[in-house]
């Protein structure tokens, strides 16, 4: 891999200066600051647009990346692809920074935000929902009549526009598409489809913001994708990169859902009363097809499970359901192929039907070469999945077939200061590396405390202990804190031990959706919040309300994760060294998100905390040290309550 050299920057000013105190941004964003480390980026990702080269660049956090790209990607004039990690990354990119970038630089660049199709109104499936009446309550009943109200008004279907019905809420999969269940060019409401709007306005833009599973959906030939937009785009721009390797790897394998198999056996009576109204034949078939499918999910045993398919090998009583599933779909699907001819509806659910046969044989027999066989099973459902052991040649064989001008960034991309581990991920060994560090004054503004006297994270009394030192920091922090595991056991501990001691606002992650408990912990002000993975990062959290940020432990992987273990086999097969290699740089960047929750603007001051003794006690300790920001650490609590109550940063100074 290579490095800029000051020259290289030297060459690509535009953007830089438009993010200079006296540039175009300094005029339109309140109380802007030029940041080095910002223009220094914009220089290195406007080089990307004139070269062929893929550019990596982790910046760290407030260094302002999100402008840092769409400015050059703005002043440009090519076709710009920016793809991000989630849904509410793409509202915040398409709807707040975009529009200020472009107001600033007044360039008249014509935009588009698009999306999965489930995140859009299907108006056919709203149709059939409120023509069929088979809702399971009040609630739902009320919410689809808010939608059918809300489908007359909107004009580009977007369900994220009906904040009134939750993100998670059943109904959504009632008046929301799906590539199997689309009709496509034979719906009655085609020409009004607000998928197909979305995708053309996409094709037609100079900048389209996508998210990663849009991405990888098109690039694994997906039906999910979207046409011609990837090839006919100049520049992509991956923004939450760190994500990218997994996503790629689900997209890249096969997954049999049993969700799939129940809206196919749902979807089959619908279409088949719709054209008879007859009860009997087709639709007794289907619900055979249902009672199946629960008999397999009784098979695969109960509780929520992540393991090998191999454990379930010797299950005789799983074939058995399993071979009745199989006899059931192939019943389904010969039904269909004789009523196909009937309608649309009903030709689409024969189509669906032929498809899952052959991914039900896939996913419960001998699994290809290079993949992991695993399962995945909920209270009521399962997921069946065949997934790639490593992605790389087919990432990069796809990327190869685009347009070779990319950037990949992320507030947490390197280990130890290098980018070997994301970099051979994907297959970009031959790119250009960037690492800024953050403009925040973390050596003033932050310190690092990690507790003595606890034991090694595997001991049985790990959490009490832990715990008892978090309910100290907590009192001196005066609430303001997030505590962060790395497990749902130990955060159910938490919970049960905290409910009956704390003495400030609990709020548990799955209590309430995540961002009504964010806008609670910030309104609050002196709360203690409970989380796991989903608050690890995408979090943003400014001001003192979040002052500090607890860790329990090193955020390895579990090792009975089934495909971390085949990674782990696999690599030890080769003759590498799983953890070098594998487990410590995940383990690294994981935990540099956990970290970035604390410090998120230039104000802000607090305490990171973090537990496990293996920290300072391992020898790998030092790449984790190594790879955060430059704090003052401490292993006496003194400092800590020192700390919050001086309240003046200045006073922590290193003399």
């Amino acid at each position: 891999m290579k490095t800029p050299t000051a020259h290289w920057a030297d060459e690509h000013r535009q953007a830089a200066d438009c993010l200079g105190s006296d540039g175009a941004l300094a005029g339109e964003v309140p109380g802007f600051a030029a940041r080095p480390q910002q223009q220094q980026m914009a220089a290195a990702v406007e080089r990307v647009f004139g070269q062929d080269e893929v550019l990596i660049v982790e910046a760290g956090t407030g260094t302002g990346k999100t402008f840092a790209y769409l400015v050059p990607a703005l002043l440009s004039g090519q076709k710009v692809i920016v793809s991000t990690g989630t849904r509410h990354l793409q509202d915040q990119l398409f709807h707040r920074d975009l529009p200020t970038v472009q107001s600033a630089l007044a360039v008249p660049v014509h935009a588009a935000l698009l999306k999965g199709r489930a995140n859009y109104l299907c108006h056919h499936r709203l149709e059939i929902t409120r023509s069929e009446g088979r809702l399971r309550d009040r609630q739902q009943v009320s919410q689809l009549e808010a939608v059918a109200d809300w489908s007359g008004r909107t004009r580009s279907g977007d369900i994220a526009e009906l904040t009134g019905i939750p993100e998670d809420a059943a109904i959504w999969s009632r008046v929301t598409s799906t590539a199997e269940n689309c009709l496509g060019q034979q719906c009655d409401w085609f020409a009004k489809c607000h998928v197909i709007q979305a995708r053309r306005a996409a094709q037609e833009a100079d900048l389209v913001v996508i998210n990663h599973h849009l991405l990888c959906a098109d690039l694994a030939l997906k039906e999910e994708g979207f046409g011609e937009l990837l090839p006919g785009a100049d520049v992509f721009i991956v923004d939450e990169a760190h994500q990218l390797p997994e996503t790629a790897a689900r997209f890249f394998g096969l997954t049999l859902s049993s969700r799939q198999l129940q809206e196919l056996a749902q979807d089959s009576i619908t279409e088949y009363l719709r054209e008879t109204a007859e009860q009997q034949g087709l639709p007794d078939i289907a619900r055979q097809l249902e009672h199946a499918l629960q008999d397999v999910r009784l098979a695969m045993g109960q509780g929520e499970q992540r393991s090998p398919w191999s454990r379930l090998a010797a299950n005789a009583e799983l074939g058995k359901h399993l071979a009745t599933l199989r006899g059931q779909l192939d019943q389904l699907a010969a039904a269909l192929e004789l009523q196909a001819e009937r309608s649309r509806g009903l030709d689409n659910c024969y189509q669906r039907a032929q498809k899952l046969q052959g991914l039900l044989a896939q996913t419960t027999e001998q699994p290809p070469e290079n993949h992991v066989h695993w399962f995945e099973t909920w209270r009521q459902s399962f997921r069946i999945n065949l997934t790639p052991l490593d992605v790389a040649d087919i990432f990069g064989s796809r990327r190869h077939e685009l347009p070779s001008h990319w950037v990949f960034t992320s507030a947490t991309l390197s280990v130890n200061g290098n980018f070997d581990h994301f970099a051979r991920q994907l297959g970009l060994e031959d790119a250009v590396t960037l690492n800024l560090d953050s403009p925040f004054d973390y050596r003033n503004h932050a310190l690092f405390y990690v507790p003595e006297g606890l034991p090694e994270p595997n001991a049985a009394d790990y959490t009490e202990r832990m715990l008892d030192i978090s309910e100290q920091i907590i009192r001196a922090a005066r609430g303001r804190t997030f505590v962060l595991f790395t497990s749902y056991r130990a955060l159910h501990t938490a919970q049960r031990r905290l409910q009956e001691r704390c003495d400030f606002p609990l709020l548990v992650q799955g209590s309430a959706p995540r961002n009504e408990l964010l806008e609670r912990f910030r309104e609050l002000g002196n709360a203690v919040l409970l989380g796991t993975s989903s608050f690890w990062e995408g979090v943003d959290v400014r001001g003192g309300a979040l002052s500090c940020v607890i860790i329990d432990k090193l955020p390895f992987a579990s090792p009975g994760d089934p495909v971390w273990q085949a990674r782990i086999d696999a690599l030890k097969a080769r003759g590498g060294n799983p953890f070098i290699d594998e487990q410590l740089p995940h383990a690294v960047i994981t935990l540099k998100q956990g970290v970035g929750r604390l410090i998120r603007d230039v104000d802000d001051r607090g305490v990171l905390v973090i537990c496990d003794p293996r920290l300072v006690g391992k020898r790998y300790g030092r790449v984790f040290l190594n790879s955060l920001p430059d704090m003052r650490r401490t292993r006496e609590f003194s400092d800590v309550t020192a700390f919050f109550a001086a309240g003046d940063s200045a006073s922590w100074q290193t003399t």
